[in-house]
Order: C-alpha cells, then structure tokens, then sequence
C-alpha cells in the first residue's frame, strides 16, 4: 500500500510541482554545457600535448 501511495505521490509531485524548461532555455542550456565541454577537451588536449612534450625532451636526453 505504501508503494502505491509514493507511485501517486511521485506522480502529483512531478506533475504539479516541477518546472520544466521551455523550448528556448533548453536548447540555450545545451549549447552552454557543449561549449563548456569543448573548452574543458581543449584544455585537457592542451595539457596532454604539453606533458607529452616534456617527456619526449626528457627521455631524449637519456
């Protein structure tokens, strides 16, 4: 009986009580996170291509 009660309860809340983004901030909140994601994967490129450079100069002098 409880899990029906939370089922119905869950229902109302996500019914009645949630605010959904429209059409417009959804498609501005998209672009935001993979603009965001495509500065963090240059970064962590930059940082990889940097690294990389290090060693190779490092083992080279071996």
């Amino acid at each position: 009986m409880k899990f029906v009660e939370y089922c119905k309860e869950s229902y109302n809340e996500l019914v009645h009580k949630t605010s959904w983004p429209t059409r417009k901030e959804l498609a501005q909140s998209s672009v935001i996170v993979l603009i965001a994601s495509i500065i963090l994967a240059l970064i962590v490129w930059l940082m990889d291509y940097c690294f990389e450079s290090i060693m190779t100069f490092v083992y080279g002098l071996l």
